[in-house]
């Protein structure tokens, strides 16, 4: 696990290999454990370390073959390397290392761009040939690890955070900072989620989640989605009772747990108390693992809001015998706490356990630089109050009821929101979902929100909070439910079969053979952070001071007589997901005025 950076340059200069050096700086957190840099012509790569798998040095980066004239630079940890590099081995290769890093650069060249699909894991990468020129991005499955691009005339950089890109800046123009009006409007719809490859940046995109794209010497390049699973049933599984699914689906979440503990350090859980994270400890502790580090963040009660769930994250470290860590949080800290949350953001998120996983990431790393997490099991498990009501529907009925009981509010009420400048006259965020959700390959409108939320709304919310967050403090987190065979099994799983017991169904029956019932049949929680929901004290401070500042006003994205309706009663609007609106705008201008846009 680490950060990237790099330049290529398609007019002639030399790569700037002062750029880069201020993105290495940028990405220090990512890789407190060592840096690197490398430059040949036209192309130069920069790399933070975290040591994770081969702990020498020989595992630095960026990695060099000057027998194969590769070079790489890599974020992320390949599980099964070890397979692999049995495999290649077998094919003649020699290896000079014991990384996974190692096994990419070989797996490419033997394989070429389909080492994509030999990779079990989550990983960002560039490698650059050096006989021909070329340049290789490529993204895991699930987008779990990020890649940024910069692309201006004649040159492309690209790099782990949005930030980093930002500061590889020598003058303003190098990047266009502008404000994309789509992204925008992304941004207050879909709450905050603004799918590949745009951001809120006009100059700045992202690589989507599966894909490889191949740059050549002269600046053309093409890319290619490598994966993309079918959310249809198939004839193989038309007998399988319910209890044939759980067996399949249980197998398949023991192998991705199992898989998730290859490391060369030890293997923690970040355990909330619900089911998902329940689950791991649960399975972890049926693969032999004895006092398993676990960790809880709980926060004050601000306005009848309870801000912690260590009731049932202490029956399961107690169940389990794990090594418990109860973390607690007041509210002048968690004010305290943001600026550094923001800074961290790679994008401004506004889900508000955003800033719990900070707080949380910084206590764990002080003891432990790798934790699994239960992100994306209510994405790929229908754990989600909006799923039930699409059953049975047509696919344009279901869009409808899937952007209402979603979308933080409708395209109407954006021209009470944003000024002239970035009022849009059609809808691209309800477009984007009817695109996506009418495409084929999902057989009912449950399989076409699945899909939906797993590869976008879950990449650019969950997935990318726990990438930045536990990542501003040099900790790996590891997230099973993703793993790419447990993501294609439930694909093929009857929604049924997901739906039921309130959700989660399948999960829920396989959760009552490990662990202990009143975690399975509680209210279904989410990371309370009651500080962000109910906004006062210092947190309002902060928020009003930004949408007040200088900076906000010349930049004119909101109405000033909605900003200050909001103010005025700072808890009155809430989105269907029961986010602050204010907090929403706020969020943005702090994002971008902390990093200098």
């Amino acid at each position: 696990m680490c950060g990237l950076c790099g330049e290529i340059t398609f007019d002639g200069s030399l790569a700037d290999t002062t750029a880069v050096a201020r993105m290495v700086e940028a990405l220090v957190p990512r890789g407190p454990d060592g840096q690197g840099s490398w430059s040949n012509g036209r192309v130069a790569f920069g790399h933070r370390r975290l040591s994770v798998i081969d702990l020498s040095t020989c595992g630095s980066q960026p990695m060099v073959d000057n027998e194969l004239g590769l070079t790489a630079v890599f974020n992320g940890c390949i599980y099964d390397y070890k397979e692999l590099r049995a495999e290649l081995e077998g094919h003649g290769y020699r290896f000079f290392s014991h990384s996974d890093t190692e096994v990419i650069l070989k797996g490419y060249h033997h394989w070429g761009t389909d080492v994509v699909s030999h990779l079990h894991g989550m990983f960002a990468f560039a490698i650059h040939e050096r006989d021909t020129g070329r340049v290789v991005l490529a993204r895991d499955r699930l987008g779990i690890k990020p890649l940024y691009l910069a692309e201006t005339p004649g040159r492309l950089r690209f790099a782990s955070t949005l930030p980093a890109l930002l500061r590889s800046v020598g003058h303003a123009a190098e990047i266009d900072t502008s404000i994309d009006p789509v992204a925008l409007h992304h941004y207050l719809t879909w709450h905050a989620v603004v799918p590949a490859p745009r951001t809120l940046l006009n100059g700045v995109r992202k690589l989507p989640p599966a894909t490889v794209r191949v740059i050549e010497a002269d600046g053309s390049s093409t890319e290619r989605r490598y994966w993309e699973p079918r959310y249809e049933r198939r004839p193989e599984h038309a007998n399988w009772s319910a209890r044939d699914w759980e067996d399949a689906i249980e197998d398949s979440l023991r192998n991705a747990v199992r898989r998730r503990l290859v490391a060369d350090i030890p293997v923690g859980v970040l355990l909330s108390g619900g089911l998902d994270s329940s689950l791991i400890v649960g399975l972890l502790a049926q693969e032999g693992q004895k006092g398993l580090a676990t960790y809880s963040i709980g926060f004050e009660s601000v306005g009848g809001h309870e801000g912690d769930e260590f009731a049932y994250s202490d029956v399961i470290a107690e169940h389990f015998g794990t090594d418990h860590h109860r973390i607690r949080v007041g509210s002048d800290e968690l004010a305290g706490s943001l600026a550094h949350a923001i800074g961290a953001m790679a994008e401004p998120m506004v889900s508000h356990d955003v800033v719990a996983f900070d707080l949380l990431s910084e206590r764990v790393s002080q003891s432990i630089r790798v934790v699994q997490s239960g992100q994306g099991a209510d994405e790929v498990f229908a754990g989600y109050h909006w799923y039930p009501p699409l059953a049975g529907l047509g696919r344009e009925e279901a869009i409808q009821e899937y952007a209402k009981r979603f979308f933080d509010r409708d395209h109407a009420t954006m021209r009470r929101i944003v000024s002239d400048r970035y009022a849009l006259p059609e809808d691209p965020s309800l477009e984007f979902v009817r695109r996506h959700m009418s495409a084929p390959g999902a057989d009912t409108a449950v399989d076409a929100a699945l899909r939906l939320d797993s590869e976008v709304m879950l990449v650019d919310d969950p997935v990318k909070r726990v990438d930045n967050m536990s990542m501003a403090w040099g900790l790996e987190a590891r997230v099973p439910f993703l793993d790419h065979d447990l993501v294609e099994l439930a694909a093929m799983c009857p929604p049924e079969h997901k739906l039921a017991d309130g959700g989660k169904g399948v999960l829920k029956a396989i959760g009552r053979r490990i662990i202990p019932p009143e975690v399975i049949d509680r209210p279904k929680g989410y990371f309370p952070v009651p500080a962000i929901t109910h906004l006062e004290g210092k947190v309002l401070d902060l928020v009003r001071d930004a949408l007040s500042a200088d900076a906000a006003r010349e930049r004119g994205l909101f109405r000033p007589e909605y900003v200050r309706e909001l103010l005025a009663d700072p808890n009155r609007e809430l989105t269907p997901l029961q986010g602050n609106k204010l907090w929403q705008l706020g969020l943005l201008e702090l994002w971008l005025q902390t990093h200098a846009v």
